[in-house]
């Protein structure tokens, strides 16, 4: 019986109403589109980056894979390098504590809720087998031994209860605080800090309370052996292998060591950071010791690791690890607090000689892995990519399906920034298996940040691995001292921060604009160019209404005109900065935000700069920030826009061929009718807040530090106030741009600044109270406040049809801004070769003019097959190539990649502009500039982001909206294919990085330190399995020590204990059923069906199963072997014996 499918009714439905929507009396669009809705599914694919607010930690000594739990109950696995995955604790509690079963694939947490998970790890995409949720007692420590299936609980009350791991059932058998204290005792102990078996009896359990009392338990007996007491609180406890010592650490910074048999007094104490007194008094009291680990070595002395114990008046001073080996004390600063630290060992046995070889240190942002066996301790150096938040990341990009030689050329110029003196051993964190992916192609994505850097990642088969480092920061001077800051009022904690990327991957051309107002060119070399002087480029990108008059229709002049307010430009560039001009008022005119350096910058291999460009005070106003920017590399044109209007740069003649008010842009065209107005009197900030509010908080990591634009993640807004600087003695200091409106520690004002802050038409406004994200409305598409806001907020660049009456393609530039308008400027560029050095490039209105309702987002274009018309590219040469003339004039001649259609092409109706805005999507045919499609993506909400994609060979439009919808569009009929709630926009920082790309995958910024990636396309949902890296692989378990012939002669070494038999339901009894609720997870069957689905689920299933019982029966087999070798050996010797003594008397023994 065939399958009813929903989805193809829906699309049916759907190809109606987008077909009702075609304007009429237009020719039908006979292009064939061949995506459909069973095309497009969401999921996840994979979480990069480091763990936000990390809580807890792992690790498996015989798997070597390494488990992080976060505050908001995430769990990050990680592997070999590449081998990483992220899951999910579903009421979203902090996890306080992981153990795992070693060796057997499954990890088990405890969370704040005194909830505890058993995670299955032997499928790609962990799930929880079993919950047990704890009601009467709050849970404050774990314990497993090695080998056993019965967990230790302790609680705050300071009761310990026994869960069986198989089941996750509570045994009868509890351990009262009240029976393990002194009887003669009052006063409660404290919640239960430490629970671990001796490592040479397991039937003896020692307990740390918090209080400073410690309990030797005997588990057979139900009594306690020996009680130690001490009078400061206790933190942890660890043991000697041999079992007769254990060290406490405490909250006065000191240590004590004990004897198991002397519980009288401590064997010794130690105060690792504290003075010593002369009279032989008790140290100063230092800062509580949080943890210590005690590990032999057969070779020499014990390692002591101990987090905390610092003097009080070491104040400032960064937190520290320290490690204590024989006479040597080695104290290990950390660039963060420290949440954790394991060290790790040769043996997962507790009662061999541990051996340690690192230490791993759980920092809140890093994560330090340090080498015991050398000298110095030198860190690993880490191969995660966890400094995705070195510095806050404001603006992110993602390309898919680059040209092949990019990620090899970025690496190469990458990896001579690697730093030195790490340890010269491999990760020590070396579990799993990669994925077998399909996908072939080179992907990048690349970040922006707060300190002005640029990072450039390989993104490909689900790995994230930086590959090249871009400080954009050293073109200009920095404030070396607190005097020489600029004025506060416009001051900004980071001036350099990345606001807007724009790359070409062919020619690898980049341009950033950064929040000071600033635009930066960069060329790509692989080898070291020239050290001289940055090419600097100032533009007064700034108008007056009352004295500009509007220029008629396709009059606008292409050249600036030097007179004008707005277009006064110097035609060539300069080494350094003009000085500053101001009236006898002092007001600050011509100064730009930032100071370029006046010494001559080294230009590594990498990204070199080509040109600066500069947004200056006009007449006592700031410049507003960049919203839109654009780079050409086949015109050799740099385009940007703002509130006040827009420009374009040539940057191969580094001049200014265009700067015009957006009004003067429209010229006798303007829709809108507007009121002259000074900006000075009306101008008004250009978007929200630069705060990126997280779960209501305002603190420095989590705010924004760049603008958001028209696609939410592009405009920085500015204080109502700016007052002018009227000192002379600053006009030559930095001038940054913007007031941080959001300090961590008023909010108050915060709040206050908000309000007066008015809103604006495209710019989002966060409630600090309720986290909702709105837009302030105005009915009227006339109003005067509306029309004085209006900005630049997208470009594109594509040879096309700019009139209706052109007969033929050619290159323009289309504008788009926040009032939903299109203007399109037709480039008349010089020929190729030294002519283009030589003579100007004419821009040209050609008088077109679109409208849609909402921002424009996006704007591309299909030629008359529908396929993506691309704009037309220089391919990259190296700029530092050796000075041969006819090898120049050679490369000169090529002619850009360009892709117009041919001459004997149908003119009429051969290209579509396909225009995509806050609210609605359009198609437009060209030259005709009918529109064919038009479709409404959302009446509530508005877009935040939207791109226009290649998937299985296709095009289509993906949109996401700022109520969580992510949608796709059919190109060119606007037909609806996907629309899945999926993400509420909760913060800034998801509308400002959130990006799509080809193949159907996407990415944001979902915490500020982690970024998600997901997909969109059917196929790599059904593949995403085996993409995925493997976490479990079978490893033989070490043997344990040999406990030596007098030891087991004598009743040495380890004792074992039959827990089953303790802890039983036959002779414990049941536990109480209101102490605790079994709660089934879904990782059994339904975690299986992760791995796949149906039969195929169960062959895996089954070929897991044969896997571990082969490897079982194998070692069956040897032993088999080895014990009748044994036998053999044995019968041998006695043999021999009986025939040497046969004949022998009694008496000749």
């Amino acid at each position: 019986m065939k399958k009813f499918n929903i989805r193809k009714v829906l699309d049916g439905l759907s190809s109606v109403s987008s077909s009702s929507s075609s304007q009429p009396g237009n020719r039908d669009n006979d292009i064939q589109e061949t995506l459909q809705s069973e095309h497009f599914q969401l999921c996840k694919t994979v979480r990069h980056g480091f763990p936000y607010q990390p809580s807890a930690m792992a690790f498996d000594p015989v798997q070597k894979i390494l488990a992080i739990g976060t505050q908001n109950g995430s769990l990050r696995l990680f592997g070999r390098p590449g081998v990483e995955c992220y899951c999910q604790h579903d009421n979203g509690a902090a996890v306080i504590q992981l153990q795992f079963l070693i060796n057997e694939g499954a990890l088990v947490s405890a969370l704040a809720d005194d909830s505890i998970h058993l995670w299955n790890l032997r499928q790609k995409r962990p799930a929880i087998l079993h919950s047990l949720k704890f009601n009467r007692e709050r849970i404050t420590f774990c314990h497993l031994p090695f080998q056993s299936k019965w967990f230790y609980v302790g609680t705050e009350r300071g009761n310990i209860h026994i869960v069986n791991v198989e089941s996750f059932t509570l045994s009868g058998y509890v351990i009262m605080w009240n029976k393990a204290i002194e009887l003669s005792s009052k006063a409660h102990p404290g919640p239960v800090v430490h629970i671990s078996d001796n490592p040479i009896d397991e039937g003896k359990l020692l307990i740390g309370f918090e209080s400073g009392t410690v309990v030797l338990w005997d588990l057979k007996s139900k009594k306690a052996d020996y009680r130690y007491t001490y009078d400061e609180a206790i933190h942890s406890v660890a043991w000697h292998h041999e079992g007769k010592q254990f060290i406490c650490s405490h909250s006065d910074g000191s240590l004590t060591i004990w004897n198991v048999r002397s519980p009288a007094k401590s064997a010794q104490i130690i105060t690792p950071h504290g003075k010593q007194p002369k009279d032989g008094k008790k140290p100063e009291p230092c800062k509580p010791i949080l943890k210590v680990e005690y590990k032999t070595t057969r070779a020499g002395d014990p390692f002591m690791v101990l987090s905390g114990g610092l003097s009080y008046d070491t104040v400032g001073r960064r937190p520290c690890l320290t490690v204590m080996h024989g006479k040597s004390t080695a104290v290990l600063e950390m660039d963060y607090p420290i949440v954790d630290f394991l060290t790790l060992c040769e043996t997962p046995y507790p009662n061999d000689v541990q051996e340690p070889y690192a230490v791993v240190v759980l920092l809140e942002k890093d994560l330090v892995v340090i080498d015991l066996a050398q000298n110095g301790y030198p860190i690993f150096e880490n191969p995660y990519p966890l400094s995705i938040h070195e510095s806050p990341v404001t603006c992110c990009e993602y390309f898919a399906d680059c040209p092949v030689d990019l990620i090899p050329a970025l690496y190469s110029v990458g990896s001579r920034q690697k730093r030195q003196g790490y340890s010269k051993k491999e990760w020590p964190i070396s579990g799993g298996n990669w994925g077998l992916g399909s996908q072939s192609y080179p992907e990048i994505i690349i970040t922006g940040h707060a300190d002005g850097s640029v990072k450039f990642w390989d993104a490909s088969a689900m790995m994230l691995q930086v590959l090249y480092k871009l400080k954009t920061a050293k073109v200009f001077d920095k404030s070396r001292n607190k005097d020489d800051k600029p004025n506060t009022d416009i001051v900004d904690e980071d001036p350099f921060a990345i606001q807007i990327l724009s790359w070409c991957p062919e020619s690898r051309m980049l341009c950033v604009a950064g929040v000071s107002a600033h635009v930066i060119i960069y060329k790509f070399s692989k080898q070291e160019g020239a050290t001289e002087v940055v090419q600097l480029l100032e533009v007064r990108l700034q108008y007056e209404l009352n004295d500009v008059e509007s220029p008629e229709g396709d009059q606008v002049p292409s050249l600036p005109t030097p007179g004008a307010t707005s277009s006064s430009q110097p035609p060539a560039p300069q080494s350094q900065p003009s000085t500053s001009s101001s009236s006898s008022d002092g007001i600050r005119d011509n100064v730009p935000c930032l100071k370029v350096r006046s010494t001559p910058l080294k230009q590594s291999a990498g990204y070199q700069v080509e040109l600066v460009i500069q947004l200056v005070w006009v007449s006592g106003e700031p410049p507003q920030q960049i919203t839109s920017l654009g780079v050409n590399s086949s015109c050799g044109l740099v385009v940007f826009g703002n509130s006040n209007g827009l420009a374009i740069v040539d940057y191969l003649q580094k001049t200014v061929l265009l700067n015009r008010g957006i009004i003067e842009l429209y010229g006798s065209n303007d829709p809108y009718q507007r009121q002259p107005r000074s900006p000075r009197k009306t101008r008004q900030p250009s978007g929200a807040g630069l705060c990126d509010i997280n779960e209501g908080s305002t603190t420095s990591e989590d705010r924004c530090k760049s603008p958001t634009s028209a696609k939410m993640s592009r405009k920085l807004s500015l204080p109502t106030e700016l007052k002018p600087d009227l000192d002379k003695g600053l006009r030559h200091r930095h001038s940054h741009l913007f007031k941080k409106h959001f300090s961590n520690v008023d909010v108050q004002k915060a709040k206050v600044q908000k309000e007066e802050m008015p809103r604006t038409r495209s710019s989002p406004n966060f409630n600090i109270r309720d986290n909702s994200f709105s837009r302030s409305r105005s009915s009227s598409v006339t109003s005067i406040d509306k029309e004085s806001q209006e900005a630049i907020t997208s470009f594109q660049f594509c040879e096309t049809f700019t009139r209706k009456t052109d007969s033929a393609a050619a290159p323009s530039l289309w504008v788009g801004t926040t009032l939903g308008t299109v203007l399109v400027f037709v480039l008349n560029l010089p020929p190729a070769g030294e002519q283009r050095l030589l003579q100007p490039v004419i821009v040209l209105p050609s008088g077109t003019l679109i409208r849609l309702k909402g921002a424009i987002l996006r704007m591309s274009f299909l030629d008359s097959t529908g396929a993506l018309y691309p704009p037309a590219c220089e391919p990259w040469r190296e700029p530092n190539a050796p000075n041969d003339k006819d090898e120049k004039d050679r490369l000169r001649k090529r002619r850009p990649v360009s892709v117009s259609p041919s001459a004997s092409q149908e003119i009429s109706e051969n290209q579509y502009a396909v225009i995509c805005s806050e609210k609605q999507a359009k198609v437009i045919a060209l030259p005709s500039q009918n529109c064919i499609y038009k479709h409404n993506i959302t009446e509530t909400s508005f877009v935040l982001r939207a791109d226009m994609v290649q998937m299985n060979n296709s095009i289509c439009l993906a949109c996401f909206c700022a109520n969580g919808h992510i949608m796709t569009l059919s190109l060119p009929s606007l037909r609806p294919l996907l629309d899945v709630n999926y993400l509420p926009l909760t913060d800034m920082r998801i509308a400002r990085t959130f990006c799509f790309t080809n193949n159907g995958q996407a990415l944001y910024l979902v915490s500020p330190t982690e970024m998600q990636r997901i997909t969109y396309s059917q196929d790599m949902c059904e593949n995403l399995q085996e993409m995925l890296g493997e976490l479990f692989t079978p490893v033989e378990t070490p043997e344990a020590p040999n406990r030596g012939f007098f030891k087991g002669l004598f009743g040495g070494g380890a004792q074992s204990l039959d827990r089953e038999e303790l802890f039983g339901e036959s002779v414990a009894g049941k536990a109480s059923r209101s102490l605790a609720q079994h709660i089934p997870g879904p990782g059994g069957i339904e975690g299986m069906k992760g791995a796949a689905s149906g039969v195929v689920g169960d062959l895996a299933r089954a070929r897991i199963a044969l896997d571990e019982r082969g490897q079982k029966l194998g070692e069956l087999d040897e032993r088999t072997a080895a014990m009748m070798a044994s036998a053999e050996s044995f019968s041998k010797h006695a043999h021999d014996m009986m025939l040497k003594c046969k004949d022998k008397k009694w008496y000749q023994f």
